[in-house]
């Protein structure tokens, strides 16, 4: 299970401490500009600045390493798919084995594919590790204008993911209290697995219906004017680390120009 609780609090590091729709922001513009291309450079660059920046947001390597080993292995495996797989085989042979061909074209193509991956999400898992839930709901209010049905309905389901988790060792849990188990038959714990998974769908959306009815019934989506507990406001500081984030990734594909390695998502 993905954790979603903040790493670091917003005291404890400069960019830790921006607006949460600031960063937000600032992800996003970062995150769309590495679609724009196909190569590998882009990417490998644009983590190479993150994992620079990671600092100023007071999360250490180890800790991003954890909460990112999902986002890796699937890069991996994005990696090993496309090398062993891959329709075209163009450009140099690299290395033959059997029937696996792997040739420079391939694996530019499955090495640009599982770095952009990568670059794409990390800027949402640093984003996402310093910033408080309610905070970001308060901010896509207050500075985003968002809906408060939306933004207090995205808190609540946010609120709701680590109970996921519990719910799933519940269910199985209780599935093998009744003698419900797979023991080492892949095509056993494959079926319990989609049951299981089907369980925990149904008790989500359950458990969804019943919070949306109750957060209505508290007048959580009552028109008329709002009071804030917290403000969260938007400075100059807030809107350099949006103009930053766009420069870098600007320059990030103004490398891969200069380079000729640019391969432009469309054309």
């Amino acid at each position: 299970m993905i954790a979603t609780e903040p790493l670091v609090t917003t005291a404890e590091a400069p960019l830790a401490r921006r607006n949460p729709v600031a960063k937000l922001a600032a992800a996003l513009i970062f995150s769309l500009a590495l679609l724009a291309t196909l190569d590998p450079v882009t990417p490998a660059i644009a983590i190479a600045v993150e994992l620079a920046v990671l600092p100023l947001f007071g999360i250490s390597y180890r800790a991003l390493a954890r909460r990112a080993s999902p986002l890796l292995l699937s890069a991996a495996g994005i990696l090993l798919t496309l090398v062993l797989f891959a329709a075209e085989r163009t450009g140099a042979e690299l290395v033959r084995f059997g029937p696996v061909l792997v040739t420079t074209g391939v694996l530019a193509t499955a090495l640009g594919l599982a770095l952009r991956v990568i670059a794409v999400a990390l800027p949402g898992a640093i984003v996402f590790a310093t910033t408080d839930p309610t905070d970001l709901a308060d901010a896509l209010i207050q500075n985003a204008k968002a809906p408060h049905r939306f933004a207090i309905g995205a808190l609540a389901a946010f609120r709701l993911v680590p109970l996921l988790k519990q719910e799933w060792q519940t269910i199985s849990m209780a599935r093998r209290a009744r003698g419900v188990d797979a023991g080492r038959n892949p095509v056993a714990k494959l079926r319990l697995f989609g049951s299981t998974a089907f369980g925990l769908l149904v008790g989500a959306i359950r458990r969804g219906t019943r919070l949306a009815t109750a957060m209505d019934a508290r007048g959580f989506d009552a028109e008329g004017p709002r009071t804030f507990a917290r403000r969260q406001r938007f400075g100059p500081a807030d809107a350099a680390l949006i103009a930053g984030a766009a420069l870098l990734a600007s320059s990030a594909l103004a490398v891969s120009v200069l380079l000729g390695t640019f391969r432009p998502l469309i054309g």
